[in-house]
């Protein structure tokens, strides 16, 4: 039998909500792995493996070259938001196909990207970078409240606020400061005209130039000011995708990425779709795989055919519906009850997953003194016809589902009045 091609992952995450990926690619090609511990679920996928920190260039360089002296690599993805810049100066460096580092790591600044939407003409926000109160003052009152303040490049909502009067600024510039100061690309702060509308995302499919719109996500966001992201639907049949995908494609090509998956978030605004973002990767929370049932297109085997150089195969064989609902407690503190009615799974073949990421015992904290990575107590993926079906069935299991924290008590946090309050609901819909 010919062999298969040989694809480099590096950075595969975790097995709760990226273990599909790597299954997926794994598939079609023999894989070897860049990873900064041992790998252990992994393994089932993997012929080869090299430990080294993808956050340190050198090594991951050393451990490529490592790799590409035992085996003949066709080509190198990530999925991991973190290391998108290193990914691509080690496929560089092995002579594979790649975005520029550049590219990628105007990618990973949200400042740059809007600098060049404006240049492009993709309708955006007006923005403003910032690395003082003061600078943030002068922005806002620029822009005109309410703004929106963000670390200029980092991810998963961290340090993402929406500020409606000037006494809230100090709070909301120290909460997005402390998430920049994470950052490896920029430690600046973000001042953005707010979008008022609903937000979704497009992921897109770019393949030598040509992007392609394969599906639209809807969200559901916990409660304001902050932007936490609690729920996602995939309808393949949403009518919404002829009228955003043109923008989001003029979005990846604004921003130079020729070839890749692209996770394009936006707001339907009145004055129509205008960019949040575009991340260079397949998207988090699972829509990937919401992609794939919601139209039977495979994405992580899409972002390797294209790191080979293989036209990825877009054809639709399914016409339906998928969620998933990340569960969050109403209060930080410790998590003493959580589980779903018994028999309730075994009789909703809808219900295709209820997995839990803590357990009884645990700490949870909620945003700002938490992140979505402390916050999280679980998720479930359901399946239907139609995205109303999703949000129905959502809802029914919502309501059988018991998550129960006794409260932390919390001295108060200096400067951040508007946020203490501001967690997002498990029972939100």
């Amino acid at each position: 039998m010919p062999s298969r091609p040989t694809v480099l992952v590096v950075a595969p995450a975790d097995e709760a909500l990226r273990g599909y990926c790597l299954d997926q690619v794994a598939a079609a090609y023999d894989i070897v792995l860049i990873t900064g511990s041992a790998p252990a679920w992994e393994r089932r996928c993997i012929r080869d493996v090299e430990i080294a920190d993808p956050a340190d260039e050198q090594a991951l360089l050393a451990a490529g070259r490592a790799l590409a002296a035992r085996h003949t690599l066709d080509g190198v993805v990530t999925w991991s938001e973190w290391d998108l810049v290193n990914v691509a100066r080690l496929a560089e460096y092995l002579g594979l196909r790649t975005n520029t580092p550049q590219v990628m790591r105007d990618c990973r600044n949200k400042a740059v990207q809007r600098t060049l939407f404006a240049r492009h003409r993709v309708p955006s926000a007006k923005a403003m970078t910032a690395r003082t109160l003061l600078e943030a003052a002068l922005a806002a009152e620029t822009i005109g409240y309410p703004v929106v303040l963000k670390p200029a490049a980092y991810a998963a909502s961290i340090g993402v606020s929406r500020v409606s009067r000037s006494e809230q600024l100090p709070g909301g510039f120290d909460f997005a400061q402390a998430g920049a100061a994470h950052s490896r690309e920029s430690t600046a702060v973000l001042v953005e005209e707010y979008l008022d509308g609903p937000e979704i995302s497009v992921e897109c499919v770019t393949y030598r130039g040509t992007t392609s719109a394969v599906a639209v996500t809807r969200k559901t966001l916990g409660a304001a000011p902050l932007f936490e992201e609690i729920g996602h639907s995939v309808d393949a049949n949403d009518t919404l995708l002829p009228q955003v995908g043109p923008v989001a494609a003029s979005a990846v090509r604004a921003l130079g990425l020729t070839d890749g998956i692209q996770h394009v978030e936006m707001r339907l605004t009145d004055a129509g779709p205008r960019l949040v973002e575009v991340n260079a990767r397949i998207a988090g929370d699972l829509i990937g795989h919401l992609v794939q049932l919601a139209t039977g297109i495979d994405l992580p085997r899409a972002a390797a055919d294209i790191a080979c150089g293989t036209a990825p195969d877009l054809t639709r064989t399914r016409r339906t519906a998928a969620g998933i609902r990340l569960l969050y407690p109403n209060v930080s503190g410790t998590l003493t009850a959580r589980h779903l009615t018994d028999g309730f799974f075994a009789h909703t073949p809808w219900l295709r997953q209820v997995h839990w990421l803590r357990e009884v015992g645990d700490a949870v904290a909620l945003p700002p003194a938490g992140s979505m990575y402390s916050a999280r107590v679980g998720f479930f993926t359901v399946t239907g016809t139609s995205t109303r079906q999703v949000e129905q069935r959502t809802r029914l299991v919502l309501d059988q589902l018991t998550l129960t924290t006794t409260p932390t008590p919390q001295r108060p946090m200096p400067g951040r009045s508007h946020l203490s309050e501001a967690g997002p609901r498990a029972d939100r819909s």
